[in-house]
């Protein structure tokens, strides 16, 4: 995977859909925050997991995407790690609702989806 320098002006590549950004953005109106900040927790069967949080200010060291009406902080070693080229949509039907990453990085996943492996 290529290695880049980050620094507080490194701008992530991170893609948001329209869908996302519209649901994100709802989201934040109820819950009150100005952000969304996404990292990674090790967990599930196959390591790693997305992890999505509402915020209002970054934590040291985040990195910061302006975003039409909220912004996206984005953990620079999660990044670094895993996040370089992440897609995001949102997609909806009758039965469920949900966030949809599409991640270069991915080397394989577990069945149900909700954890992946670089």
């Amino acid at each position: 995977m290529e290695q880049r320098r980050l620094n507080k002006t490194t701008k992530p590549d991170i893609e948001l859909s329209e869908a996302a950004c519209e649901r994100i953005r709802s989201v934040l109106k109820k819950e009150g925050k100005h952000a969304l900040r996404i990292s990674l927790n090790e967990a599930g069967c196959s390591g790693l997991e997305y992890v999505l949080d509402y915020a209002d200010l970054p934590i040291e060291g985040d990195l910061v995407v302006e975003q039409s009406g909220f912004q996206l902080f984005v953990d620079a070693e999660a990044y670094q790690k895993a996040l370089i080229g992440l897609k995001i949509d949102f997609q909806q039907d009758v039965l469920s609702a949900a966030f949809v990453f599409n991640n270069p990085n991915k080397q394989g996943e577990c069945g149900c989806g909700a954890s992946f492996t670089i």
